[in-house]
């Protein structure tokens, strides 16, 4: 196995923890484990080739990206604006059924809760963003600004790239400065856009409720994110053995957060939860996520 250490991805930060499993989903060739001791950082590996020109020989293109699932406009379905509607969403759903990439719906959005206005629910990494941009448009956003090379991902990923200035996905909380900096935000691409490809093996789901019909209130809830009275949070581990996609999508099942004894025997050594950006007043629209280490 040949291995890349990624000391740009620690596994505090929610969107290089996400970029480094999104790297297992965009080429099966990739497996991914984390350091011990300290803070643990991503190593991806692979058999008889550099990750980094694995992925870079996997980078998605623009092409690929605006043919996505959730993207505003996809063949003769309805458009899929911010906020969708069930019969949007349903006739999108039966028309991805067999896109490679349907899981790009099933983990933002699920008709399985309907508010009042019959919209169907985001998912908690679906987070709203200024002037009504979707997810979809912030990822293009950052693709633009990514020239795929082992060389230029190994940048990144090492935590040695420039960032640009956009507001990325949403999750990023080191994207923000302090109240006495500029309100600019900053993100490094080529992290942005794996960490979209992360939510592969995040899935969203409900228990089925339209408030339409009186039914009661209820939140979506997408994979790892374990309710805490009226919020929930998202938990995350750092394991030791290689693994790829299919191997971390079965760890996420195995690994039991609040069972702290019980962690050696899926191999995780360290594990985090979404600590939420507070909004600085009422009218502040800012979302993002930092960590807490369990």
């Amino acid at each position: 196995m040949i291995s890349r250490t990624c000391s740009g991805l620690p596994g505090n930060w929610i969107n290089g923890w996400l970029a480094a499993v999104g790297a297992t989903v965009l080429d099966s060739r990739i497996r991914l484990h984390w350091t011990d001791g300290g803070t643990p950082v991503a190593v991806l590996s692979a058999g008889e080739t550099d990750p980094l020109a694995a992925l870079a020989e996997s980078w998605p293109d623009r092409a690929r990206l605006e043919d996505l699932p959730i993207a505003r406009h996809w063949g003769s379905t309805a458009l899929l604006p911010r906020s969708v509607s069930v019969d949007a969403f349903a006739g999108r759903a039966r028309a991805v059924r067999n896109h490679p990439f349907t899981w790009a719906l099933s983990s933002t959005l699920t008709d399985l809760i309907v508010n009042k206005n019959g919209d169907v629910a985001d998912a908690p990494f679906n987070p709203p963003a200024p002037r009504g941009t979707t997810l979809h448009d912030r990822l293009l956003r950052v693709h633009k600004d990514v020239q795929p090379s082992a060389t230029t991902l190994m940048a990144s990923l090492a935590g040695q790239a420039a960032r640009v200035q956009a507001n990325g996905l949403g999750f990023d909380i080191t994207r923000l400065g302090s109240l006495a900096d500029s309100s600019d935000k900053w993100v490094n691409p080529v992290v942005e856009v794996l960490a979209f490809f992360g939510l592969a093996i995040l899935p969203l789901r409900g228990r089925g409720t339209d408030a339409r019909i009186g039914s009661t209130r209820a939140r979506a809830a997408q994979r790892g994110w374990l309710s805490e009275g009226r919020s929930s949070r998202f938990y995350w581990p750092a394991w030791t053995q290689r693994l790829d996609v299919h191997g971390i999508d079965a760890l996420m099942d195995a690994w039991e957060p609040n069972r702290k004894r019980t962690w050696p025997l899926a191999g995780v050594h360290a594990g985090w939860r979404i600590v939420p950006f507070e909004a600085r007043g009422s009218g502040d629209p800012t979302r993002a996520f930092g960590s807490a280490r369990l």
